[in-house]
């Protein structure tokens, strides 16, 4: 199911073209922190002051860097308790340990700023976001919605899962989110278990701004189930932001709904999605792609791809090994490194 040539270059010349749609997010930690399902005001205002300042740093921009920084500590200092209660009880010991945390952190934060060391300014900024990811993720309470039903003969994945791909020119490590996407994570996760990637060769695509895999030898261009013998059909499931469940079923340009603010967006390099024939919103199986093309050079924000393929997670580390990949090189394997508790099985499965 090799994507069709001429399509690439169709969105190519689109991308290119496509005026940029505000400040997009296009580091792919801040995505999946804001893409956690919470609804808790104080800890979403101190991450939007700390991510903020990565607009800032690399001009050097020291007063709204400074502000960003003060925003945060008030907040720290006045609504800890509503950020605390945010968490379900028998966590809030460890998130209280963490804001302790985040509390010195943002004390260094601000000596740094004073200093105008910009790389420990990066560093500490970085220790800060990741323990905010950590008590966003503790708030997490549950499933966000209920999948629909004529989807539960497929695999589900209820959270997040980290995988580790191994390739011949190094690593790579992708989350998979299931909350935002349940059923393309959890085909997936689920292929990733079973060691369906194992040994497959990558696809280039045209101008090397996508890389694909997951084709298997012979005939067939998707995984056969073992249990019914037949191919596993994944639908297109895209969760736009403020609604409560993904649109399943057909692209958002078929909907009729245009530059959507999608949870999972392809602004990010390496943001992973699912392949699929250009004319089946519904056809995709195994095969899936990273999204390589340079966001600098990419408009970012709403693109051509957002809303015709769902992203279902993100390359978080091994950016350089992608960069480097070509069709002479494959997976060697492929492995579940954390979160595979989370995948859920279909009953008849």
């Amino acid at each position: 199911m090799k994507l069709k040539q001429s399509f690439w270059s169709d969105v190519l010349s689109v991308l290119i073209s496509v005026l940029a749609q505000g400040n997009a997010i296009t580091n792919p930690q801040a995505i999946l922190r804001y893409a956690l399902p919470i609804d808790n005001e104080p800890i979403r205002k101190v991450q939007d002051a700390i991510e903020d300042i990565s607009n800032h740093l690399r001009g050097k921009r020291w007063p709204p860097i400074a502000k960003d920084v003060k925003t945060a500590s008030f907040v720290l200092t006045v609504r800890s308790d509503q950020i605390i209660e945010g968490v379900p009880s028998d966590r809030q010991p460890q998130a209280e340990s963490i804001l302790e945390s985040v509390k010195t952190e943002i004390s260094e934060l601000q000596e740094a700023v004073k200093n105008k060391d910009k790389e420990q300014v990066w560093l500490t900024r970085r220790a800060i976001l990741d323990n905010i990811g950590k008590i966003e993720a503790l708030m997490v309470e549950g499933f966000p919605f209920d999948v629909p039903a004529e989807y539960a003969n497929l695999p589900q994945l209820k959270g997040r899962a980290t995988v580790k791909i191994e390739t011949t020119k190094g690593d790579l490590m992708v989350v998979v989110d299931g909350y935002n996407a349940p059923i393309n994570g959890g085909n997936f996760v689920d292929l990733v278990k079973r060691g369906f990637y194992d040994g497959l060769p990558f696809i280039d695509l045209e101008d090397s701004f996508a890389i694909q895999t997951g084709n298997p030898p012979g005939k067939e261009e998707g995984f056969i189930d073992p249990e019914t013998g037949e191919y596993r059909s994944i639908p297109i499931e895209v969760l736009v932001r403020g609604e409560e469940v993904p649109i399943y079923g057909a692209t958002l340009e078929e909907m009729g709904i245009y530059l959507p603010d999608l949870v999972l967006p392809f602004n990010a390099y390496g943001a992973v999605a699912l392949a699929r024939p250009s004319l089946d919103p519904n056809g995709g199986s195994s095969q899936f792609f990273f999204f390589k093309f340079d966001s600098e050079l990419t408009p970012p924000g709403f693109n051509l791809m957002d809303g015709r393929y769902s992203v279902f997670g993100y390359l978080v580390d091994g950016k350089q090994t992608l960069a480097e990949l070509t069709k002479k090189d494959k997976i060697i394997s492929a492995e579940v490194v954390d979160g595979l508790d989370n995948l859920v099985q279909p009953k008849n499965g």
